[in-house]
């Protein structure tokens, strides 16, 4: 990902977000998601950021259709040893067409490269397609679950998790 990337991957977030997340989050929520300020979060952080983020895009035709970032796994605010995918989105307009596939196994490769032995993600209890696409992918719930609210709803998150292996 380069920096002149920051406005499309924010449109493919948060255009991600208000698809894949419709039914499970409030409405309002999602319809005040804004493509321009969270370009400006993606600015700052690419420009900020002290390269233990990884962040990667997909393209089809020059264009980018898909990102993801991963990194060290952070328990709280502290970083561990081991590996975690903190996003993973294609635009609504490219799923089912491998693009996710393609980014997961991307950060998948580049994390068992540098070592760590497991990678997390955390992904929203009733996203049932999404769960469905990590255990395709290898990854399993190991247990644990957090709360998460927006908007005052709770929307609790479970960690999915894969071991790494060379």
């Amino acid at each position: 990902m380069t920096l002149a990337d920051c406005d499309r991957v924010a449109e493919i977030r948060v255009r991600g977000w208000q698809t894949a997340y419709r039914g499970l989050m409030p409405q309002s929520h999602l319809d005040g998601l804004s493509v321009s300020r969270d370009a400006e979060r993606r600015r700052t952080w690419f420009t900020q950021g002290d390269g233990s983020v990884v962040n990667l895009v997909a393209e089809r035709a020059g264009e980018v259709v898909g990102w993801a970032a991963h990194g060290p796994y952070r328990d709280e605010e502290v970083r561990t040893a081991d590996a975690e995918l903190y996003a993973i989105y294609v635009h609504p307009e490219h799923y089912g067409a491998g693009v996710g596939r393609a980014l997961l196994a991307e950060a998948v490769r580049q994390r068992t490269a540098s070592g760590p032995t497991y990678m997390y993600l955390w992904v929203l209890k009733e996203n049932t397609g999404a769960r469905r696409f990590y255990e395709r992918a290898g990854f399993h719930a190991d247990g644990t679950e957090e709360p998460y609210e927006v908007d005052g709803v709770e929307v609790p998150e479970v960690r999915y998790a894969r071991k790494l292996t060379g």
